[in-house]
Order: C-alpha cells, then sequence, then structure tokens
C-alpha cells in the first residue's frame, strides 16, 4: 500500500503573486462561522429545552436524526445545483433556506415542530462544503487547495466556540428568551447573504485579480472533462471512494457538536455554554488539527510527492491522533479529558480538510458539488445512524460513552483503507464528458 501511495508526481512550479485569492479564503470563513453558530444553539440549549419539554434522550435523537436526515438529502440536490448555477448562485439559495430553518426554531413548542426546523435548517447547510470546495478550486491551485480548505474548515470550531458566547450575549446581556434569540441571530445569516452576493465571483469576472495570481491560480494542467451528469459520477469508484471515506468519519463530528455539552453536563457538572474555557481548549486544539493538516498536505505537495502520497498519508496520521478517545471514560480529571477530547478533535479535523480536496483532485471543476453532494449524502446518512443509536445506547447504558467513543476510533483507518482500494492513486477520472447537463 506503501508504494502504491507513493506512485506519481506533482506538477511543475510556478510564482505566486499576488494575495486576493485569501480575501475569498476570509469570505468563507466568515460563512462557515455563521453556518456553525447555528447548527450548534441547539446542543448547546438542549438541557434548558430538555427541562421546559421534558425530552428524554431518544427524542433528542429523533430531533437530531431529523436534521441529519435532511442534511443527507439535501448533499444531493445542492451539490447538483451548486455545478449547475455556479457556486454564487447556489449557496444564496442555501444560505436563504438555512436561516428560514433558523429562525423558525424560535417558533417551535413540540418535537415534531422542532424536527421540522431542523429539517428546513439540514437542507440549507448541506449546500455549505459544496459551494466551499467549488469555490476553493476556483480559486486555488491543487498545491495549495487542501491548505486553503483547512482554513475555511477551522471556522466550524470557531462557530462552535461563538455559539456559547452569543447565546450569552442575548439571553444575559440583553435578557432574551431562547425564542428570541433563535429569531434575532437570523440576522447573522442575512447578513451573510448580503455579503455573499457582494463579494463573491470567479477569477476571471472578479476583476480584482492580476494577471500574475491569475497565472497561479489557473497554472494546473487543463481538464480533460468539461462536465459530468450524475449518471456518469455514481458509476465512478473515485466518487465512492469519497462518499464512504464521509460515511465512516462525519459522524464522528456530529457526535461531539451534538452530543458533547450534555457530557461534560452528566459527568462534570459543567455547563459548557456559561463555563468556556474547555469548549475553547477543544475547540482551538482542533482548530491547529484542521490548519495543520491542510499545510502538510499541501506542503508535501509542494516538496515533490505526488498527490495521492501527500492526501493519505495526511489522512492515516490524523486518524492516529483520535485514538486519545479510548481513554476519555472514565476520567475523573476535566481537564485531561479536555485535552484527550481537543487532541482527537485535531485528528477528526485535520483529516476532514484533507479529505475534502480529494474530490477537486479527481473530478472537473463543475462535478465537484455533485461529488461533495454524494458524500455529504453518505456523511449525513452515517449521522443519521449515529444520531439514533447514540440516543439508544445512552438510555440503555445510563449515559455510558465508552462504547460510542471506542467505535470513533477505528474508522478513520477504515476510511483510508476503502479510499486506497477504490482509488488506489487518486487519479483523474477517465470519462468522457456528457453532451446534457446533469
Amino acid at each position: 500500500m506503501a508504494q502504491a501511495i507513493a506512485d506519481g508526481g506533482a506538477a511543475s512550479p510556478v510564482p505566486r503573486a499576488g494575495r486576493y485569492r485569501w480575501l475569498i479564503v476570509a469570505l468563507l470563513f466568515a460563512a462557515t462561522t455563521v453556518n456553525y453558530i447555528d447548527r450548534t444553539m441547539l446542543g448547546l440549549l438542549k438541557t434548558d429545552l430538555t427541562g421546559e419539554f421534558g425530552w428524554s434522550e431518544n427524542d433528542y435523537g429523533n430531533i437530531v436524526t431529523a436534521f441529519q436526515a435532511a442534511y443527507a438529502l439535501g448533499f444531493l440536490v445542492m451539490g447538483w445545483l451548486i455545478d449547475r448555477f455556479g457556486p454564487k448562485v447556489g449557496y444564496a439559495i442555501a444560505i436563504s433556506i438555512w436561516t428560514v430553518g433558523h429562525v423558525a426554531h424560535g417558533f417551535a413548542s413540540s418535537v415534531a415542530s422542532f424536527m421540522a426546523a431542523r429539517v428546513v435548517l439540514g437542507v440549507g447547510e448541506a449546500g455549505h462544503f459544496p459551494s466551499v470546495v467549488r469555490a476553493s478550486s476556483e480559486w486555488f491551485p491543487q498545491k495549495e487547495r487542501s491548505y486553503a480548505i483547512g482554513w475555511v474548515n477551522s471556522a466550524t470550531t470557531i462557530g462552535v466556540i461563538l455559539t456559547a458566547p452569543t447565546i450569552w450575549l442575548f439571553m444575559v446581556w440583553m435578557g432574551f428568551d431562547w425564542r428570541q434569540t433563535f429569531i434575532y441571530t437570523g440576522a447573522f445569516g442575512v447578513v451573510l447573504l448580503l455579503l455573499w452576493l457582494w463579494l463573491y465571483s470567479n477569477p476571471r469576472e472578479s476583476g480584482k485579480v492580476s494577471e500574475a495570481e491569475l497565472a497561479w491560480i489557473e497554472h494546473d494542467p487543463p481538464e480533460q472533462i468539461e462536465r459530468l451528469g450524475w449518471s456518469a459520477i455514481v458509476t465512478k469508484r473515485e466518487a465512492w471512494a469519497y462518499a464512504i471515506g464521509k460515511f465512516l468519519t462525519d459522524p464522528v463530528w456530529f457526535l461531539m457538536l451534538f452530543w458533547l455539552p450534555s457530557y461534560f453536563i452528566a459527568t462534570y457538572d459543567v455547563d459548557l455554554k456559561v463555563v468556556l474555557l474547555p469548549m475553547i481548549i477543544m475547540y482551538l486544539l482542533s482548530d491547529v488539527g484542521s490548519i495543520l493538516g491542510g499545510w502538510v498536505s499541501s506542503k508535501l505537495i509542494q516538496q515533490g510527492h505526488s498527490v495521492n502520497f501527500a492526501r493519505k498519508v495526511t489522512m492515516l496520521g490524523a486518524g492516529c491522533c483520535v485514538l486519545p478517545l479510548l481513554f476519555v471514560t472514565g476520567l475523573e480529571n476535566m481537564w485531561l479529558a479536555v485535552v484527550l477530547i481537543g487532541i482527537a478533535l485535531a485528528g477528526h479535523q485535520a483529516f476532514s480538510s484533507t479529505i475534502l480536496s480529494i474530490p477537486p483532485d479527481m473530478f472537473p471543476k463543475r462535478a465537484v458539488g455533485s461529488v461533495i453532494g454524494l458524500g455529504g449524502f453518505a456523511g449525513g446518512v452515517g449521522g443519521m445512524i449515529m444520531a439514533k443509536s447514540t440516543g439508544l445506547v445512552l438510555d440503555a447504558t445510563n449515559g455510558n460513552y465508552t462504547l460510542i467513543f471506542a467505535a470513533c476510533t477505528t474508522v478513520y483507518f477504515l476510511a483510508v483503507l476503502a479510499i486506497h482500494l477504490l482509488s488506489p492513486r487518486l487519479a483523474p477520472v477517465t470519462v468522457e464528458s456528457e453532451a446534457s447537463p446533469a
């Protein structure tokens, strides 16, 4: 396997010039932050809402499962939409939908109505990562792309960290209740939508990119395929390599996002929306992992290693960083648990920023959204299974996370194995372009 990973070469270097492309990274970073604030608020308010509505762990699991199901199916639609209309229009639609879903939480009063709000939120948020990767493939060459994606992906944890202060700002400082907090924080999505429509365009249409920077952005060899439709994508092993990797690993992040606050309340009697330092430490460590994973992968390519070697070795190293989860349950020292979980989150984010770089390695730009959509669908299905099974396991074991954390440590190695078996060299797909649009 190691020899196969090492096969291949890298493109000849072109001098870099200009930095306007990093403004696009900053815009995507801000968008990711808003996306994750909207996604995470329910998890931090879970204890309050459980007390008000009398939810069981299974009730909450059903609400999370509704989000995961909509998120999964939404990926298929949003991925196609972004490939069909481009990231500017496609992402604007996604932001609008998820903002409506976020605000709808403020009007919910039952498990069913919370599930409905999460469905709308999930469909809209499914457009986020197809847009991020499609935009990154337009603005960054292959040898720099994973580093850019690593920075954008790190904003997922910034969003999680900022969720608690956001809740405090609205509920404590401004005196709003949780319903008003959901409604008024919808303004973040409105501002994001206006900024996206104002600032985003492709490099050639922006009018703000120098000729030298444009040459750097476009210096990869020209694509041999202009467009791939769904009928071609779903028959390619390369697409399923990515999808299986996401199916196996995305649920770990969803688990941490939705259950970590309640884990700390149950285990250490610490409310993470009040005591912020544990959350800040864990998610800042995950930020380091996201950026470092993208940097390592890009650096290896720049040093002359093949894309295949760079991506897979980085993912294997990232998987090793998740192993400390094996030792978390049973720890009486909360701060040691914080560090171990933080290292595991760093490993996940390093893996995530690297695997997100794989579809543009293998597919043309106008198919990337659909491939990301397929992977997102698979990851959403995995997350849905994780959400339902976690609720059932916790109810059956009186809140014991040992089995759940142990399962999380194995999936990254299975994912790399599956990717390697289905795409031994991460080579570009070889298929003729379809005449009709996807």
